[in-house]
């Protein structure tokens, strides 16, 4: 099989069509396209997600806290608590320890969420340090967002730019042979992407604002999560390739290695469907949020990328274009 997420056809078959369903009390059950699972608290309903962070060994404790909470986030609802299992190689260092969980705690306390537990172990399974993060928040039943509830004729709305993440792990993988190419101050500028992979203020923004559907653009980039949106909620979607935002690092490096920054890993991208498309693009930057429309949702099932006048089918995400270069 290819590296990164397994295909979602595979997916279904082999992993969820497996999986039971034995209590009343779960909401939001395992599903394409969904990231989190919604449990009745009675008034609130929990929220939960858990991912793991494979891709780098760069900044890798600040991506496990804000992969974690931006999917909690892509619910509307406020990540409270995370759970951290860390994974080390037999090389670690007391420092390499220590660095890993300096990044945690940091970024944790900028989101105000605690660390609640985890597990940590030093494992020959492992050649390099693997994080996996289990976030927990809370939201009330009717604020509670999926991403399966995108609905004809929606606005579908971006934040910020497509590629971020794959952006700034490029950037830092490949730190020396793209110094040469471009330069350092370029590089510098890419690495910093970053500090931008949180979706959390946008998503609790929208949820009180009320859309129908929010999904974190991560592996596949936005083709791929636009995919599993439509797939989810049982719609099409129509978007245009020249009103998806792409920052010039990232157009840039994705030139240079040849591949496509529509497909690239983009946490700190949200999609975002909602009936009141402008409205929800001024709120969000009214608070500092950049937010773009690239398009519609449809009723004809059909997934369509517009490109200079052709219409391209919009296939299911494949592995993500960041492990042709890292």
């Amino acid at each position: 099989m290819e590296i990164g997420k397994i295909p979602n056809d595979i997916l279904k078959n082999i992993i969820l069509d497996k999986i039971k369903e034995n209590r009343s009390e779960v909401l939001i059950r395992p599903k394409i396209g969904e990231d989190c699972c919604g449990i009745d608290f009675e008034d609130n309903i929990c929220v939960m997600s858990s991912d793991p962070i494979t891709g780098t060994a760069n900044e890798i404790g600040k991506l496990a806290v804000h992969i974690s909470c931006n999917d909690i986030a892509s619910c509307g609802s406020e990540p409270i608590g995370l759970l951290v299992t860390i994974l080390a190689p037999p090389n670690a260092t007391y420092n390499d320890l220590e660095t890993v969980m300096k990044q945690l705690t940091g970024e944790a306390a900028s989101l105000n969420v605690d660390i609640v537990g985890g597990h940590t172990e030093i494992t020959s399974a492992v050649n390099r340090f693997v994080l996996a993060c289990t976030c927990i928040g809370k939201v009330k039943k009717e604020k509670m967002v999926t991403s399966s509830g995108a609905k004809p004729k929606d606005k579908i709305i971006v934040t910020k730019t497509v590629g971020l993440e794959g952006t700034a792990i490029i950037a830092h993988e490949k730190e020396n042979e793209l110094e040469r190419a471009f330069g350092r101050e370029f590089v510098c500028k890419a690495k910093k992407y970053i500090n931008n992979i949180s979706v959390v203020k946008e998503g609790v923004l929208s949820g009180s604002f009320g859309v129908s559907a929010m999904h974190d653009v991560t592996e596949g980039g936005v083709l791929g999560a636009l995919w599993e949106i439509a797939e989810a909620s049982e719609v099409g979607v129509k978007v245009d390739n020249s009103l998806i935002p792409v920052g010039e690092e990232t157009r840039q490096i994705c030139e240079y290695y040849g591949i496509n920054p529509l497909k690239l890993i983009s946490s700190g991208c949200m999609l975002i469907t909602c009936s009141r498309g402008e409205a929800l693009v001024k709120l969000l930057g009214d608070n500092g949020i950049p937010a773009a429309i690239i398009g519609e949702v449809t009723e004809d099932k059909r997934k369509v990328l517009l490109d200079n006048g052709m219409e391209i089918d919009i296939a299911q995400p494949g592995s993500d274009e960041l492990y042709k270069v890292v």
